[in-house]
C-alpha cells in the first residue's frame, strides 16, 4: 500500500513521478490571499500607531516602481536569450532558475506590499477631508499601491519570461487556476 499525495512517498515528485523538485507557476488567488491577509494586518496596525506615525514618504512608494521597471527590463533581455532571438547567448540554467526566485519573491512581496498601503488607505481615506495628514497620507498610500501592483505584474512577467518555449508540460500557456 502506497501513499501519494501530501506527506506520501510520492510528496515532491514532478509530473510522472519524476524525482527531481518542479516548481509551479505562481497563482494569482495565492497572491490575492496575501494581500488581503497584509491589508487587514496593516489596517489593525495603521490604527493602533496613526497617530505615532511620522509622515508617509512618497520615496517608500516610488521605489517599488524602480523594481517593477528593473525586472521587466530583465524578463525582455532573458525572454530574448531563451528563445535565442538573433543569436543570443544561451542562459545558463541557474540563471533561469534564480530568475524564477526574483520572480516569486516579487509577486508575493509585491502583494504583501499592496497589502499594507491598502491597510493604511482603509484607515486614512475616510479621515482625509477632515485631517490634512490624512489627505497627504492617502495620496502617498495610493500611490504605493499602484507602485506594489506594478511590482506583482512585473514578478508574474519574469516568471513568464522564464518558461522555456517548447515546455511539453505547459499545454496552458503558463495559466493556472487551480
Amino acid at each position: 500500500m502506497t501513499a501519494s499525495g501530501p506527506g506520501g512517498r510520492d510528496a515532491g515528485r514532478g509530473p510522472g513521478g519524476d524525482p527531481r523538485p518542479t516548481v509551479r507557476p505562481t497563482r494569482v488567488r495565492d497572491v490575492a490571499a496575501i494581500a488581503v491577509v497584509a491589508a487587514l494586518l496593516g489596517n489593525i496596525g495603521v490604527q493602533l500607531t496613526y497617530g505615532m506615525l511620522p509622515t508617509l514618504p512618497v520615496a517608500a512608494a516610488v521605489v517599488v516602481v524602480v523594481l517593477a521597471v528593473a525586472e521587466v527590463a530583465g524578463g525582455v533581455v532573458l525572454r530574448r536569450r531563451i528563445e535565442r532571438r538573433n543569436g543570443a547567448a544561451p542562459v545558463p540554467p541557474l540563471v533561469a532558475a534564480r530568475a524564477v526566485l526574483v520572480a516569486k519573491a516579487s509577486a508575493i512581496g509585491g502583494a504583501v506590499v499592496t497589502g499594507l498601503w491598502v491597510g493604511v488607505l482603509m484607515h486614512t481615506l475616510p479621515l482625509s477631508p477632515v485631517v490634512v495628514a490624512a489627505f497627504r497620507d492617502s495620496v502617498v498610500a495610493g500611490i504605493g499601491v499602484v507602485s506594489a501592483l506594478l511590482l506583482v505584474g512585473a514578478g508574474f512577467w519574469l516568471e513568464y519570461c522564464c518558461r522555456a518555449p517548447d515546455d511539453p508540460d505547459d499545454t496552458d500557456g503558463g495559466i493556472r487556476t487551480g
